[in-house]
């Protein structure tokens, strides 16, 4: 990682110490970055951007509407790797201190609870990924482009902001960079102009969304569109790699139709794919959007199964989303269910014999964790997205057929654009129980118990009812 200076990161506009939030620093790899700031949430982030491609460089101004939870007289924003150079608050110069992973900024006047509060931060330096329990995340440069993928802890390396996954808000992002790299940032894109050899993006969503959902890439990309499906489809893939990519996700806008099926109305506006052109740990979802790797877009049936599971993120993730990483399991659980709902629509594997089979692979893997207290370690663990896609085949077996897809379009509903919890998701697959009936054993087994419950199969449905549930 590109070190900010010494003197930047020690650097304090004020002689006065704001005690930390947050606990003593510890090897960056051994648990979670502690980020976010509870005392306050984000409403709104304008970030202007500027970036030199070629030689790494970014130069940024972040501008954030907050809203204090309580009486503020300091407040904090995650930055990881970059420098800030100048901040206001509601257009005072502001005190600030810079930390290796945040800004501590102390207003010229105390803020009011519930008062609404404008932040401006200039900042800048070369932006580099940083360390965490499960990778490497945030931004990476890479010869003519650089890609900053969505996920836990990476938006603080090329933007300031209030990094938990329970505070959302909109986004405005205008970046200017080199004629010959494409920007595609989280958000529609409303405007582009050039001058001089530079393009200038700009990006804005209408949905709230959490830093974690956001995401950034700059490189050589061809475009390819859909725009007679029912959401417009948009897909970027490495010039290198061709047309043929592109025709490699033609089958987005049958699953697209599943899902909406399934799952209810679809949550945002259009749904952008973006094809790294280097691999990625694993695939990642943003806001209406996702990143899949190079390697894994090869007209195959197996590439389907991403392409499904990020399409589900939509509805279970960037949608309605887990208040915390402790509640990752309601994300990637319905998910991982969802990529099995469409090979049994595609007319592959039923949902039953895919989750016999991956029972049976779970049996044979360690049960050391509960699923609502994964150690930080293991919070991208397969056997999350595993075992909570297996709770939710037991609860459809439980519930019917009827009732469970009833459940997960009012989870999708009801819980739109807003952080959730695992009791959220009890309390409502409560009210769907047949009356006299309670969930509360099953719910317990799955969830509280590290040992595997075994699992029930589904009756056969009547013709009626598999016409109704089935589709491509």
């Amino acid at each position: 990682m590109t070190a900010v200076p010494r003197a930047a990161l020690e650097h304090a506009h004020a002689s006065a110490s704001h005690a930390s939030a947050y606990p003593a620093s510890a090897s960056p790899a051994s648990r979670p970055p502690a980020s976010g700031d509870p005392t306050w949430s984000a409403q709104h982030y304008d970030l202007e951007l500027h970036c030199d491609v070629a030689v790494n460089r970014l130069e940024g101004v972040a501008r954030i509407v907050g809203r204090a939870a309580g009486d503020l007289d300091a407040l904090e924003l995650d930055l990881v790797g970059l420098a800030a150079t100048a901040v206001t608050i509601d257009g005072a110069p502001a005190a600030w201190t810079q930390h290796p992973e945040r800004l501590e900024l102390r207003p010229a006047a105390p803020i009011p609870a519930g008062a609404s509060f404008a932040i401006e931060v200039a900042y800048g330096g070369s932006p580099a990924p940083r360390a965490t329990p499960w990778g490497e995340v945030g931004w990476r440069h890479r010869g003519e482009g650089a890609i900053a993928a969505a996920d836990a802890g990476a938006a603080p390396t090329w933007y300031p902001c209030n990094d938990r996954l329970s505070d959302r808000a909109t986004l405005r992002i205008r970046i200017t960079a080199e004629q010959r790299c494409r920007a595609i940032a989280t958000g529609a894109l409303v405007e582009e102009t050039t001058d001089a050899g530079r393009t200038a993006r700009t990006f804005v969503t209408r949905a709230p969304t959490a830093p974690a959902r956001t995401s950034l890439h700059l490189g050589r990309y061809l475009r390819g569109a859909a725009t007679r499906a029912a959401v417009p489809l948009v897909a970027y893939v490495p010039s290198a790699l061709g047309p043929r990519a592109l025709g490699d996700l033609a089958v987005v806008p049958r699953m697209l139709a599943c899902f909406v099926e399934r799952f209810g109305r679809y949550p945002f506006d259009d749904y952008t794919i973006v094809v790294a052109p280097d691999a990625l740990e694993r695939p990642r979802e943003s806001l209406a959007g996702a990143v899949l790797r190079a390697d894994r877009v090869d007209g195959s049936p197996a590439a389907e199964r991403p392409l499904a599971h990020l399409l589900a993120h939509q509805w279970f993730g960037a949608g309605v989303g887990g208040a915390d990483l402790q509640h990752r399991w309601l994300d990637d659980g319905l998910a991982r269910y969802a990529e099995w709902l469409w090979s049994e629509a595609a007319g592959d594997a039923s949902t039953d014999a895919l989750a016999h089979e991956h029972h049976e692979l779970l049996a044979d893997s360690p049960q050391d964790f509960a699923l609502t207290d994964p150690p930080p370690e293991l919070l991208v663990d397969d056997r999350i997205g595993h075992r909570g896609a297996l709770l939710v085949h037991a609860l459809r077996v439980a519930l019917g057929d009827l009732p469970f897809f009833a459940l997960l379009q009012a989870w999708a509903a009801q819980h739109a654009h807003g952080p959730v919890t695992t009791d959220d998701f009890r309390r409502l697959a409560g009210a769907h129980a047949r009356a006299g009936t309670s969930l509360d054993a099953l719910l317990d087994a799955w969830l509280l118990d590290p040992a595997l419950p075994p699992l029930p199969s589904r009756a056969r449905r009547g013709r009626g009812e598999r016409a109704r549930l089935r589709g491509r």
